[in-house]
Order: structure tokens, then C-alpha cells, then sequence
């Protein structure tokens, strides 16, 4: 009974390791939006000032 426990415990630690690392890729993710009157400047990754014409 004991040996099951910590087979389970196991495949369980390590399922949840490994859907960790397949959920990080080498993608870039914006969490924050930018301020009222800016916008998010994909070059530079930061939020300029909007400008208008």
C-alpha cells in the first residue's frame, strides 16, 4: 500500500512538472497595459505616447 502511494505521489509530481515546462515557451507575453493617451511599442517593449494626425 505504502509503495503505491509513493509511486502516485510521484507521477504526479512529475506530471505537473512537466506540464509546467511545456507551458513556457520562448514567447513573449504582455501581462500590463499601457496608461490612457499610450500604446505598446513592440520594438522598443514599451509604451509610448500615442500621436495623433
Amino acid at each position: 500500500m505504502k509503495a503505491k502511494i509513493v509511486l502516485t505521489t510521484a507521477a504526479l509530481t512529475l506530471a505537473s512538472a512537466m506540464s509546467v515546462q511545456a507551458g513556457c515557451g520562448k514567447h513573449e507575453q504582455q501581462a500590463m497595459s499601457c496608461a490612457d493617451g499610450a500604446t505598446w511599442d513592440t520594438a522598443t517593449k514599451t509604451c509610448v505616447p500615442q500621436t495623433t494626425s
